[in-house]
């Protein structure tokens, strides 16, 4: 998104600010670039509109519009595309191209110090030390989440130890554990890694760097990292991989920063049981270790497990070099083995209930590496480096003979070439170019870059390699780059790098996968696609890029960089079954895809390389064997999807920007007359007074709270656009507080109060990783501190990566500081997610008894974020293609457990078309979020701008998500229970037809409802693929698809008739679906409205479903256990024709007295084989029997109850 002012307000220096004002001038739009012309003829204008102070928001001068209409003919615009100069590739990036392809490798080769392993029996204290209750221990599925980090949680422990790290020797750490930040269930084996490679990263930086004169010959370069292994009840394994700390002051004498209090779900992370651990190893060293006690096996025994666990890997070599953690079973029913690799060291994770391949292999072909901290120079005496003979030039890099590269253009510290000629500057565009007080702005330059090297012809061709051939260029493997370590430049921008090369990395394998899914977000298909390897036939040429940015009207079937981002990856196969990998690091991160295909016996399998900037190497293996349990384990981790208030699900009209409160007031009017749904209003930054946040425009929104209270009083709610960046005006209350408090996060020397550049103009960035600005932040919403705000009024976060105009990448310098002295690089991918929780936080906060759940919508994200709202994909084109993307990306998102998503109806750049506009809004009422948008350049689109005819249609659209409405509010509950998302690929409910592990054009809500939306101009036909393993009946005439079973396969592709009236949706046989079928104009209406249930017989003329009820706004559902939950089933071979069992939350809460509130009024049967004679109720507390009025429709086989008289919270049972 981006907005457009085409002047702003002339603001004067004040004394405390060396800042230059900024002045009337022309700014770029979003989707098109304003170039101001360096004709005289503009200048003078641009000094005329300076002199009156126009802007494009003021509607009262008239003078103002005359001005400004030369100035808007004279600057034509021009349509623009993704800025790819702005935005790194791997090869412009120092630790990606360090390690691609194993550049790095032989600089890297770990053993496991059989002599350092110890066990540690964790028993019921690490339990508690997790926080873990044992009202959530279980491997099943719980009624209610327990607690699971979400809105309402407050993490117990402060992120503070103190200014940076805390002291080697000092703090309260977990017991046990030399790293403070680390959470959840204690290691149960501890060990440590041993570097042995001949020369090592540390060896060949301190020849790069190093000073002449031999002061390298005998020292230590030695590199030892720390093995913790953490294993969860549920068979999740954690590897983590730290430095060893050091005595001293070095580099390694505290530890690194790592975010598990911000992201982790500690409460539900639970160790396994002392008792279902096994550790088995015939390895002398080990074995000495486990000689008595619990911890001592057989040693035939563990031969026999190594023997057989490496034969199922197909790894050779000594059995000694292997120990394995076997742990499990007992009351789960599940066992998995954990096989550690000595050397070289790698992880096998296995299912003991098969005898197939191990589902996830780590840390093999060398790719493991973690660049420890180092001095630059090969003494400590901290003297600055002398560039002597290490800047000669490029050369060969060997283990003797080691160069830093071409270092003519480094700048000593501090120093800045002024490239802007001493021209005064007022301003910066989006792509962060400087704008002049002359009206002129800075040209484009090369970006510039270092250490390209060989690769710098590979960018020449940037963007995708769709299989056409081209061979990976590849370093020889004695070559070694250096450049970039200790700073890095990208452009203009440099980034100090104080710390030197701290990237970490490793290659997962799923072995008899084919099928990789994950890595959100990308503008790409569902499935990972291949990055290297194949002979470079791979699919992209570039790795995905996992790093939060702003990028301007994104292009498509693209790896680069997003608004948010989630490092898992999750496999589907047929021998393995679902098992994932979460990459748990927040750090700038590359990830490579490769596909190893079937030769002889050896099945085929698919690899993944993760490289990091920092961090630690902190992997999480989930054993799966199935969706469900997947996700379990995912949202066990990193907490549960939120239920959202029943408003939020409704449609949702945004446009940048309803002018003032005279449009809205139209808009809203206009749906009032055409009896169209919809439950919210937005606003965007327009509404502000001068881009502040927490402010109104007193000219065009002057009484905010009458306006709120208007559209309350009809059932809607409004929400309001705030930003992450705090226009610095020292006026300004929000900035002014913050300033005092010294809330924002720092430059690189920790010193001043970073300025970047966003839409107020010059702006500073609040630090959201810590815990007292959270809370400040979240007082802002107050109801006595936002004046004009009511509780109709929820908020939109967007701009959080965060996005800074004038920084690298439309972003943050890496080496700015957080409150804490810890460098943004460490925690950029959170930014956006705490942005998003505390602006949930706030919501909550303002309400008495803080009893009331919050509506945030994020652009950015990181893990965690499910639990804090929604997501949408940003700012995509009213393109076809556009649409077609949608629901691949949004698949992609809920792989991610990202289920609160949406994609923007209409696009928000350009003009929809009726038809366009039409196949949007039918796939949109079958998307998590519903909201039409659109940029202020675009045509209003509101749905009567097309036409009676085509109104109707999107009415028709809304329409039938409205009567959806509680289906989609019992999978959100459903979600947060099992982990489960709520929209789903094909093989989620289907694991087990690899015809349909590709599929992404179709999908399914819940398990019940099919969704193949139209995404062609001019189609009239649709194919649906559908699993004949399960019947199906189309919504629309609830008729039984007539499916060919006659041809091979699990999947039946039939061709639809998909006119412009048509979205073809089905019912799986075998499911109970609730609706609402009385039309009102917003979810708050339909609150007691009655139920219809349609009831889809199965090939086994069965059905079940649920019913989640609750008072669809507060809290209670959590704290009271305040819900009821009606669970249908039908069993026609058993003369039930339909059956109602309830479970109430609590019996004394009030949402279970309501039951005449909660009434069927209808039911409907498909697939029925037969005209009963008669249908009976009896209900639960009564013996009589009632004989229920019914119809039956023999041609289509349909049955309908009308007017049953039941409650859905009562239960009772028809029979025939």
């Amino acid at each position: 998104r981006r907005r457009n002012e085409t002047t702003t307000k002339i603001q004067t220096k004040t004394a405390d600010t060396h800042r230059i004002a900024p002045r009337p001038i022309a700014s770029c739009t979003r989707g098109k670039r304003m170039r101001p012309s360096s004709s005289s003829a503009i200048n003078a204008l641009l000094l005329l509109l300076a002199s009156h102070g126009a802007t494009t928001t003021s509607t009262s001068s008239g003078l103002t519009a005359i001005l400004a209409l030369p100035f808007a003919v004279s600057v034509l615009p021009l349509a623009m595309a993704v800025d790819r100069s702005k935005f790194r590739t791997c090869s412009q990036t120092s630790f990606c191209r360090r390690h691609r392809h194993g550049r790095s490798k032989r600089l890297y080769d770990y053993k496991l110090v059989g002599e350092s392993v110890e066990v540690h029996r964790v028993g019921e204290d690490a339990a508690a030390l997790a926080g873990s209750e044992n009202d959530v221990a279980g491997s099943g599925v719980v009624d209610q989440p327990k607690g699971g980090g979400g809105i309402l949680s407050k993490f117990s422990r402060t992120l503070a130890w103190g200014k940076g790290a805390p002291e080697k020797d000092g703090g309260d750490r977990p017991s046990g554990s030399d790293d403070p930040y680390v959470r959840g269930p204690r290691p149960i084996l501890t060990a440590t890694l041993a570097n042995v490679a001949p020369f090592t990263s540390t060896a060949l930086t301190a020849r790069a760097y190093g000073k002449s004169g031999g002061n390298c010959e005998g020292k230590d370069f030695d590199e030892e990292l720390k093995l913790n292994v953490h294993l969860h009840e549920d068979g999740v394994a954690r590897i983590r991989i730290t430095e060893a700390l050091e005595g001293g002051d070095g580099p390694r004498s505290v530890p690194r920063w790592t975010s598990d209090e911000l992201v982790l779900n500690e409460k539900e992370m639970i160790g396994v049981k002392e008792e279902s651990v096994l550790v088995m190893s015939i390895n002398p060293s080990i074995r000495s270790k486990l000689s008595s006690g619990e911890d001592a096996t057989p040693e035939g025994f563990a031969e026999k497990v190594v023997t057989s666990l490496t034969k199922r890997a197909g790894v050779v070599g000594p059995k000694e070099n292997f120990v394995v953690l076997s742990y499990g079973g007992h009351e789960s029913g599940n066992q998995w083995q954990l096989m550690l690799q000595l050397e070289p060291f790698a992880i096998y994770l296995f299912r003991g209930t098969d005898d197939g391949p191990p589902m996830i292999v780590a840390g093999t072909n060398g790719l493991t590496h973690f660049e420890i901290r180092r001095n630059k120079e090969c003494d400590s005496s901290g003297s600055s480096w002398s560039k002597g003979a290490a800047a000669e030039g490029k050369r060969k890099l060997t283990e003797f003979d080691v160069d830093l590269g071409d270092d003519e253009d480094e700048e000593e510290e501090g120093e800045e070439v002024d490239r802007h000629g001493g021209k005064e500057i007022v301003g910066y565009w989006e792509d962060g170019l400087a704008i002049y007080a002359d009206g002129t702005r800075e040209e484009r330059r090369e970006a510039q870059t270092n250490g390209e090297g060989e690769d710098g012809a590979e960018d020449e061709e940037l963007g995708v390699d769709k299989g056409e051939g081209r061979e990976q260029r590849r370093l020889d493997e004695e070559d070694f780059d250096t450049s970039g370590m200790w700073e890095e430049k990208f452009g203009d921008h440099h980034d100090s790098k104080p710390h030197g090369p701290m990237s970490v990395g490793m290659e997962l394998t799923f072995p008899a996968s084919s099928h990789l899914f994950g890595l959100p977000e990308h503008a790409s298909s569902t499935q990972l696609k291949t990055t290297a390897g194949n002979g470079g036939h791979h699919y992209y040429k570039e790795p995905y890029r996992l790093y939060n940015l702003d990028v301007f009207e994104y292009e498509l079937d693209e790896t680069m960089a997003l608004y948010g981002h989630i490092p898992l990856v999750v496999s589907q196969s047929m021998t393995t079954g679902t098992a994932g990998a979460f990459w748990f690091n927040p750090t700038e991160t590359f990830v490579d895809v490769e596909e190893v295909p079937e030769v002889g016996k050896e099945q085929a399998a698919s690899k993944t390389h993760f490289m990091s900037e920092s961090g630690v190497v902190d992997l999480f293996l989930l054993p799966g064997p199935d969706p469900p349990a997947l996700y379990g384990q995912y949202a066990r981790l990193t907490g549960r999807t939120a239920l959202p208030p029943m408003f939020s699900l409704g449609y949702h009209q945004c446009r940048w920007n309803y002018r003032d409160e005279a449009d809205v007031y139209a808009v809203h009017g206009k749906f009032e007359e055409l009896d169209y749904p919809y439950d919210v209003l937005w606003l965007d930054i327009e509404h502000t007074n001068g881009k502040r946040y927490f402010t109104w425009d007193s000219k065009t929104f002057p009484r905010p709270q009458e306006m709120q209270k208007k559209l309350g009083g009809d059932g809607r709610r409004m929400v309001t656009i705030i930003d992450p960046h705090i226009k610095r005006d020292n006026n300004y209350y929000i900035h002014k507080e913050a300033t005092a408090l010294g809330l924002y996060v720092k430059d690189k020397k920790g010193e001043k109060d970073y300025d970047g550049w966003c839409w107020p103009g010059s702006s500073s960035y609040l630090d959201f990783t810590n815990e007292r600005v959270r809370d400040w932040w979240a007082e802002q919403f107050n109801y006595k501190k936002y004046k004009g705000s009511t509780p109709e009024l929820f908020t939109w976060n967007d701009m959080n990566e965060p996005s800074v105009f004038n920084g690298p990448e439309v972003s943050m310098q890496k080496d700015l500081l957080n409150l804490n002295g810890c460098e943004h690089r460490e925690w950029h991918n959170l930014y956006g997610m705490l942005f998003h929780r505390s602006t949930g936080e706030g919501l909550v906060k303002r309400n008495e008894g803080h009893n009331v759940r919050p509506f945030v919508l994020s652009r950015s994200f990181f893990a965690s974020s499910q639990r804090y709202g929604a997501i949408w994909t940003g700012d995509n084109e009213a393109k076809w293609s556009h649409l077609e993307i949608a629901a691949p990306m949004l698949l992609g998102l809920n792989v991610g457990a990202l289920s609160f998503v949406g994609a923007d109806v209409g696009g928000f750049f350009g003009n929809s078309d009726a038809e366009l506009m039409t196949r949007w809004m039918q796939a949109g009422a079958y998307q998590p979020f519903f909201r039409g948008h659109a940029h202020h350049d675009a045509k209003r689109r509101e749905p009567w701008m097309f036409g009676d005819e085509t109104m109707v249609r999107l009415r028709r659209a809304a329409m039938a998500r409205y009567a959806l409405l509680p289906y989609w509010y019992t999978v959100f509950w459903q979600a947060g229970v099992s982990g489960m998302p709520v929209m789903r690929t094909m093989w989620m409910q289907y694991p087990t037809i690899p015809e349909l592990y590709s599929v992404d054009d179709q999908y399914l809500i819940g398990s019940h409802l099919l969704v193949k939306p139209v995404t062609s101009a001019g189609a009239r036909t649709s194919t649906v693929q559908f699993p004949t393993s399960d019947c199906w009946y189309d919504v629309d005439n609830m008729r039984r698809m007539k499916l060919d079973k006659g041809s091979a396969g699990n999947v039946v592709s039939v061709t639809i008739e998909s006119d412009i009236d048509k979205i073809p949706v089905y019912q799986r046989g075998g499911s109970v679906v609730p609706r609402k079928l009385r039309l009102r104009r917003s979810s708050h209406l339909m609150m007691n409205d009655p139920y219809t249930l349609y009831v889809a017989l199965g090939n086994d003329l069965k059905a079940k479903g649920e019913l989640y009820m609750d008072d669809e706004t507060t809290f209670d559902h959590e704290r009271r256990h305040d819900f009821g939950v009606a669970s249908f089933s039908t069993s026609w071979g058993d003369n039930v024709a339909i059956r109602n069992s309830v479970r109430i939350g609590s019996e004394g809460a009030v949402n279970a007295k309501a039951a005449g509130d909660r009434i069927v009024e209808r039911i409907i049967i498909m697939g029925v084989p037969a005209k009963p004679d008669e249908i009976s109720l009896v209900s639960a507390n009564s013996a009589e029997k009632t004989s229920m009025e019914f119809q039956f429709d023999d041609s289509a086989k349909i049955l309908v109850i009308r007017k049953p008289g039941v409650s859905a919270l009562e239960e009772w049972t028809m029979k025939l």
